[in-house]
């Protein structure tokens, strides 16, 4: 543009910017406006010259050990919880299925010696082995860990009416473990999130 007039085409809104007697007016200062421009222009150096020296930028600090094993502990620890909750499931839904009438006493308001509890066991312990599977290979590890949180909580629930004990406590810490891990949104070695 010539003569020092220049089209200016930006619009903030705000006081006396915008359109006004016909003319659109920028939100930007003339002095801006060639600040901007001379940031926005290519800058030609001359043959022989040094590089154009760059802003002043802070270095970039070297990752430390301990950040290093935060790091790749942030990365795995959904690995190992999901593997460890797997495998506790698995330990008590493989017994609750081989000898399930040693079970039966934690079965609520059923008599433990019915054939009926002995089905809930079987039941309950089939689903804790199901449940072991899917966390383990990593087969919807979200899903599966809310699944296996109300399975806790209920047991946690039906273990504390006649007291605190050692195994609700247990389970209480087991339930903790499985309402983390249905948060824990990037996992790896996973088959379906």
């Amino acid at each position: 543009m010539s003569g020092g007039a220049r089209q200016r085409t930006e619009w903030a809104g705000g006081r006396g910017r915008g359109w006004a007697g016909g003319r659109f007016r920028s939100p930007v200062s003339p002095h801006e406006e060639q600040v901007i421009a001379q940031a926005a222009a290519p800058v030609e150096a001359a043959p022989s010259a040094a590089p154009p020296a760059s802003p002043a930028k802070a270095p970039a600090k070297a990752a430390t050990a301990p950040d290093r094993a935060g790091d790749f502990a942030a990365a795995w620890a959904p690995v190992a919880g999901r593997v460890l909750l797997g495998l506790v499931l698995a330990w008590f839904g493989y017994h609750e299925l081989l000898l399930p009438g040693e079970w039966t006493g934690y079965v609520p308001v059923i008599n433990e010696t019915s054939n009926l509890a002995i089905v809930a066991v079987l039941v309950h312990g089939w689903v804790l082995f199901v449940l072991a599977v899917a966390l383990i290979a990593g087969i919807a590890p979200r899903v599966s860990a809310a699944i296996a949180s109300v399975l806790l909580l209920e047991i946690v629930i039906s273990l504390s009416v006649s007291g605190l004990s050692d195994t609700s406590m247990r389970d209480v810490g087991v339930l903790g473990l499985a309402i983390c891990l249905t948060g824990c949104r990037n996992q790896r070695l996973v088959l379906r999130g």
